[in-house]
């Protein structure tokens, strides 16, 4: 009786850790004739995303107004466990303000070059209204002053697969402050704190997109790039820091066509490529590079659009 009192419990310790190991693999193949097997996936494959400096049509905050909106977009799309952003993507790419004034043309460009650097959405945006409003108590030494910030910011998101435009939305961020000041308090210090309420107002604004730009994200297919083949060997273009993993089956495909309606001659989307074949990913390069080899299928070549299976 005392053995089965210490075995049962430890039994069912081994098995509970053996049971738990399964959810840390996104799906691993079964032998080399494409049978896969399905499993938790704890990892999604992170897609790439262009973030171009927003600008700033307004006459308040210069663009330091729009570099502030900017960077704390970036440092809360980066905490999502959705997105990468691209570090090159403003030296290959252009700034918002070049792609507004581009229009349509500059947009077509833009997908053609997204495609090739294996870039999954590029986001754009500017700030179309700035305002801050002061009232103040008139009597005495020290007054009271109420302050009232609020900034407008247009965020447009581009879908590279589909080569179009997936949303444009424009939110607000407001932000009042109560702050006692001295009657002859110096305009240079006016100036600042005016600064500083518009500044906190832009980040308030772009904090409210991002959930949006993570939940419509999450339904998007990553899409990458084969990059380089030598030999055997067929380098793709995302790896580790991306999510994937050692094992993955990536299905590589042709690129789309381009599909125009009859009438209006406008572009509706992008069809289907044509599968070629499979890739199993065996080994990483550089920081976000990952190695494979063919899996099934053939006809590989550089620039083919890869999947995950």
């Amino acid at each position: 009786m005392g053995f089965l009192r210490f075995s049962v419990p430890a039994f069912m310790a081994v098995l509970f850790l053996l049971s738990g190991c399964d959810t840390i693999t996104r799906r691993r193949p079964i032998g080399r004739g494409g049978n896969t097997k399905h499993v938790a996936e704890f990892n999604p494959i992170k897609k790439k995303i262009a973030l171009l400096t927003f600008y700033n049509e307004t006459p308040l905050g210069n663009e330091d107004l729009a570099i502030t909106a900017t960077e704390e977009f970036r440092r809360e799309v980066s905490k999502s466990r959705e997105f990468i952003i691209d570090p090159e993507a403003e030296s290959f790419f252009g700034t918002s303000k070049e792609i507004y004034a581009g229009g349509g043309i500059k947009l077509a460009q833009l997908a053609r070059k997204a495609k090739m650097s294996g870039v999954n959405i590029v986001v754009f945006g500017r700030i179309k209204e700035a305002r801050v409003r002061q009232k103040s108590d008139e009597i005495g030494f020290v007054r009271k002053v109420k302050s009232l910030a609020e900034v407008s910011v247009e965020i447009k998101v581009y879908d590279v697969l589909t080569n179009k435009e997936l949303f444009s939305e424009v939110v607000v961020g407001d932000i009042s402050d109560d702050n006692l000041r001295f009657y002859k308090s110096e305009d240079e210090d006016n100036l600042s704190y005016r600064q500083e309420l518009l500044r906190h107002s832009a980040k308030t604004a772009v904090r409210k997109f991002v959930p949006r730009l993570v939940r419509v994200g999450s339904k998007l297919d990553w899409v990458g790039r084969v990059a380089k083949i030598i030999g055997t060997r067929i380098y793709v273009n995302a790896g580790r820091v991306s999510g994937i993993n050692m094992g993955d089956i990536l299905k590589v495909i042709t690129e789309g066509q381009e599909i125009f309606d009859p009438e209006s001659g406008a572009m509706i989307g992008m069809s289907q490529g044509e599968v070629k074949g499979t890739l199993e990913v065996v080994d990483y390069f550089e920081p976000n590079g990952a190695i494979c080899i063919l899996h099934s299928g053939g006809s590989v070549t550089e620039g083919d659009f890869v999947q995950l299976y």
